[in-house]
């Protein structure tokens, strides 16, 4: 039920670009994880959420092999810059040939290393964050771009949902689920942010900073 409510989905808004499509092919042959990537249905969102905030600077962390940052710098205002973070520097130049195919390789500047040691060193403030990569450091990311952000900017979180594991027995063992869960019971009681959880593949978080 849900591929074919997916499929609907899909039929029901606009059509993904043609660098969009050979990106996402192109991860699934060349990438043992490939589902990693954001792909059309989200990436959709993505844009979306972006075209609406019309941030000037925006921070994501997890490239991979550049989906879902593409998606995300559709929204930049004019000067507009995207900051990208990616431990895995094997990904690097695969991510950065799509974004000069794109015309965007000027607007988006690549990080290769730890999220907690480049955050520190990033001397901006951003409207839009995704959060992406390890599930186990989603809480300490949060907590370190959090006065990044600018007053009314937006958060997304992905992965919140985590294949339903969160509403499952948690093994001690499963550290990703267990950050993820403590991602999530943390900004649920964050007064400083309004949050929304959309169940959209694999469940995103929504939060809007109203407060320092």
């Amino acid at each position: 039920m849900d591929k074919v409510i997916d499929q609907y989905l899909l039929s029901h808004i606009e059509e993904e670009s043609p660098l969009l499509a050979r990106l996402y092919r192109q991860t699934q042959v060349m990438m043992v994880n490939g589902r990693m990537c954001s792909g059309h249905l989200q990436g959709s969102l993505l844009t979306l959420l972006s075209k609406l905030v019309r941030p000037s600077r925006i921070l994501e962390i997890g490239t991979y092999t550049g989906y879902s940052a593409l998606c995300l710098a559709n929204g930049l205002s004019d000067n507009g810059i995207l900051h990208t973070i990616e431990i895995n520097d094997e990904l690097e130049l695969l991510a950065a040939s799509f974004f000069e195919e794109s015309g965007m390789r000027d607007r988006i500047i690549q990080h290769i290393g730890d999220a907690d040691d480049i955050i520190p060193q990033l001397d901006e403030k951003f409207d839009l964050v995704f959060i992406d990569a390890d599930k186990r450091k989603y809480l300490s990311n949060y907590n370190l771009l959090f006065p990044k952000v600018a007053l009314g900017g937006v958060i997304i979180a992905d992965n919140t949902l985590w294949a339903g594991k969160v509403v499952q027995k948690v093994a001690t063992n499963d550290d990703q689920t267990i950050g993820i869960m403590l991602f999530n019971d943390f900004v649920k009681t964050d007064t400083r942010v309004e949050t929304f959880m959309i169940p959209i593949r694999d469940g995103m978080t929504v939060l809007r900073k109203i407060s320092e």
